[in-house]
């Protein structure tokens, strides 16, 4: 099978509390992220709801952040849909900043903020920017901010709580129904404190940037009872890795020291930094919403229709591959061959997926919560 061609990623270098340089760039993300809008999509009457409610009187720039833009679709998107009832509701500028890891491939944003050499927003009182650096760390003034928002980017850890994780690539561990692997209840633990502590350094350095009466909205892909957006996925690329341990072109050391850093967190695990004392973010805000959800994944309803296995298992493998591909780059010695290398493992997983799609069901479950910064 021929891989699927993709740009490699224009950046590699570390960033201090960060555990991935970025989603794969090149308008890679972008063309694989329609699941995320998705997602998101179902939680724009939040954005609507901060909008109605923030405290929008006063002079100076009327500041909106994304945390996590990415390539920007997605985040240029909800800024679309949510500054017609700004500019409504105020004759002030307005700023809106999208803000990702100084690694990221900031390039499709930028063409997609003016694409004709004007504002994509179509106001002469909207302008934009962007910012690189750890959404955990403070990255705009004391104050300067009225609306953050973040999606899904929050999933990723800001550090690697253990070194090795040797049954499986993922903290939450394989799927129930697979069992392709394990993960052990100190592992868990571990990587269970590390994404509360997260939420709160986030909490905790967004309280800095917001004005009074701000809000924050935070959503991420998670689990909603028995719906992971783990499972699935993680099984297939965990599957494709081990298949070139087992023919020594990756050794188990390496696999052993390979995870991808991300947390798949419950609605109770991310809002409670809100308010748990132990997290030293409790006070900051009150949490006006909070909300679990599942959506339809576009991908898998569209196989559903066309029965078209090709197309399916490039859409599945593309949808991860785009930010999964960074972390594992990361993980595999340099050498010649290990770009051939990420294309053989993704290609492998396409290959694993079309043999048998029922291994590997795939559901997207999310969960979220609006905050207002108190006073």
């Amino acid at each position: 099978m021929e891989p699927t061609p993709k740009p490699e990623h224009p950046f590699s270098q570390p960033v201090s509390h960060a555990t991935t340089t970025g989603m794969s760039g090149g308008g890679f993300y972008n063309a694989n992220s329609a699941a995320q809008w998705s997602a998101i999509e179902q939680i724009l009457p939040l954005v609507e709801e901060a909008i109605a409610n923030l405290p929008v009187k006063g002079t100076g720039p009327v500041g909106i952040a994304d945390y996590g833009c990415s390539e920007g679709r997605n985040s240029v998107a909800v800024m679309k849909h949510a500054l017609p009832a700004l500019l409504a509701r105020t004759e002030r500028p307005i700023q809106t900043i999208h803000s990702d890891l100084p690694t990221n491939d900031f390039s499709e944003l930028f063409r997609s903020l003016r694409p004709d050499g004007g504002s994509v927003f179509g106001s002469e009182r909207v302008y934009s920017a962007a910012i690189g650096g750890s959404m955990y760390d403070q990255l705009y003034p004391p104050q300067s901010l009225h609306l953050a928002t973040t999606f899904n980017a929050i999933g990723f850890l800001s550090c690697r709580p253990v070194d090795r994780l040797p049954g499986y690539i993922l903290p939450n561990g394989p799927s129930v129904a697979r069992a392709n692997g394990y993960v052990s209840e100190e592992d868990r633990h571990a990587f269970a404190e590390q994404a509360k502590n997260d939420i709160a350094r986030f909490l905790t350095v967004r309280a800095r940037e917001l004005v009074p009466g701000g809000k924050l909205l935070v959503q991420v892909f998670g689990s909603k009872g028995p719906a992971r957006t783990c499972d699935g996925l993680y099984d297939l690329l965990n599957d494709a890795v081990l298949d070139f341990v087992e023919a020594g072109d990756i050794s188990r050391e390496v696999y052993d020291r390979y995870y991808q850093p991300v947390y798949m967190r419950d609605l109770q695990e991310l809002a409670d930094p809100v308010t748990n004392d132990m997290y030293r973010a409790a006070g900051l805000y009150s949490l006006d919403r909070s909300m679990e959800y599942e959506i339809a994944v576009p991908f898998i309803d569209r196989f559903k229709q066309d029965g078209d296995l090709d197309r399916y298992a490039r859409d599945y493998v593309n949808f991860f591959r785009a930010f999964t591909e960074a972390v594992l780059r990361a993980a595999l010695p340099e050498s010649p061959s290990r770009e051939d290398l990420i294309n053989r493992i993704f290609a492998r997983a396409e290959d694993l997926l079309k043999a048998d799609t029922s291994l590997y069901p795939f559901r997207y479950a999310a969960v979220a919560m609006l905050l207002t910064r108190n006073g």
